[in-house]
């Protein structure tokens, strides 16, 4: 079975257009930042609400979502319940692939993020993207090797930013 096309677009069409409330964060928020690493997936830190959980979940369902790298024998209920109980979670979407993380390294969640994020037009759908000091700050407590690469790009943008 092949893997859904990537769009970015729909999956953050089908996120505001349900209403979710939720922060862009790594890759793809880099790139909208002007970073030139290429991602192939959609991260968001999303509100943990009931009522955010239940839009994120009608979101996902809308989207196909099914846990990603999971074996299709185990359950999983696509529901506030189920999203309450977890953090993080990577799903395939027929979108392509889309991580939901509560608390995303180094942030108290979503309050914390969208403190500083701003709102992007990514062609048409106003999304809230988290800001560069935090896109680093998430970078550096995950602390991978290809973490610390982005974070030096992100570190050169910021400054770049800022003359």
């Amino acid at each position: 079975m092949s893997e859904p096309r990537f769009d970015p677009l729909a999956v953050l069409r089908t996120l505001v257009d349900q209403g979710v409330r939720f922060v862009l964060i790594g890759g793809y928020a880099a790139a909208v930042r002007g970073s030139p690493v290429i991602t192939g997936d959609v991260d968001i830190c999303h509100a943990r609400d009931n009522e955010n959980l239940k839009r994120l979940a009608a979101a996902l369902a809308e989207l196909g979502a099914t846990l990603r790298g999971a074996p299709s024998i185990v359950p999983f209920r696509l529901d506030v319940g189920s999203l309450k109980a977890g953090d993080h979670f990577t799903f395939t979407t027929s979108a392509g692939p889309l991580d939901c993380l509560g608390t995303p390294a180094g942030t108290d969640g979503f309050a914390d993020l969208d403190a500083s994020a701003t709102d992007e037009d990514l062609d048409g759908i106003v999304v809230r993207v988290a800001s560069v000091d935090d896109l680093i700050r998430m970078k550096r407590a995950v602390g991978r090797p290809q973490d610390l690469i982005a974070v030096e790009w992100l570190a050169a943008l910021r400054d770049e930013l800022e003359t």
